[in-house]
């Protein structure tokens, strides 16, 4: 039995599930969301817990157990407190920046890079070198966040370029300065 696909699923007051075959939808405060799961995984509602279960013991259902429930479980956190990811800038003249919705990046290029949020998804810009995406659903945040980390990825030499928090970044030794002979 998988770790992690045995373990209920705790559903908060406010969160409502609707189980209708192997569609699931969860509506909250933050959010809509729904999934189609695969037909040889069931989610069964008990009470405040969801359950998810294998119909059989194949090995594709042993694979798709503790992936459906890690999958259901972010969609009930997720309209009930949401997610989200911080990146930081680093560089000299580095920035970023708010232009109604859209994040404006400021990345050493001859222009500005704009990116428009998915639906769903807000930025905020705590100060021009920390920005923050969140949402209700942690894949697209995730998605999000890689794309505006792909504006400008740290390079190893001097370490700039956008990152996430808390991210360690390996870096590299230079040239020596000698010369050839």
């Amino acid at each position: 039995m998988s770790r992690i696909g045995k373990r209920p699923i705790t559903v908060p007051a406010k969160v409502q599930i609707t189980l209708d075959g192997a569609k699931i939808a969860v509506k909250g405060p933050k959010g809509e969301l729904s999934r189609e799961l695969p037909v040889n995984i069931q989610v069964v509602q008990d009470g405040e817990t969801l359950n998810v279960n294998r119909i059989d013991d194949s090995r594709v259902s042993r694979q798709l157990h503790g992936l459906c429930r890690t999958l259901v479980a972010n969609m009930v956190e997720g309209v009930s407190t949401g997610f989200q990811r911080k990146l930081e800038i680093q560089g000299v003249g580095y920035r970023a920046a708010l232009s109604g919705r859209n994040l404006v990046l400021s990345m050493g290029y001859s222009h500005q890079v704009q990116i428009p949020p998915p639906e769903g998804i807000q930025f905020a810009v705590e100060n021009p070198t920390n920005v923050i995406v969140s949402g209700y659903d942690k894949e697209i945040v995730g998605n999000t966040a890689a794309r505006i980390r792909a504006v400008r990825p740290p390079e190893p030499y001097k370490g700039k370029g956008i990152r996430y928090a808390g991210e360690v970044v390996l870096r590299k030794a230079g040239k020596t300065g000698k010369g050839k002979k």
